[in-house]
């Protein structure tokens, strides 16, 4: 299971609904540190993939306007509790994470 990320997906009528808080810094390359004065390299999120059965239902281009440890809330229509949700992500720095949960 993912370090980085925590998923919920539940089916409501004819509707899945899926909430994904994912832990990462999302450093916009903007601000200094404190201490030294030199700035804090960027270091986001460029894109979120979320598939079921093998197939997108959402891909999302990040960049540095995104806040830390984002929160992402969408649903889709032809998920069914039991069937397999991946969700994935990709960092400018080349880092990922990704998991898979059971939709309930």
């Amino acid at each position: 299971m993912a370090k980085s990320i925590r998923v919920r997906a539940k089916v409501k009528g004819d509707k899945t609904e899926v909430k994904t808080l994912i832990s990462h810094p999302m450093e916009t390359g903007f601000r200094k540190d404190k201490k030294t004065g030199k700035k804090i390299p960027a270091h986001y999120i460029q894109e979120v993939r979320c598939e079921h059965k093998g197939k997108p239902v959402l891909v999302a281009n990040w960049g540095v306007s995104v806040s830390k440890n984002p929160y992402l809330s969408f649903k889709f229509k032809g998920g069914a509790s039991g069937d397999s949700l991946k969700i994935s992500w990709v960092d400018n720095m080349g880092k990922s994470d990704s998991t898979e949960v059971k939709i309930k």
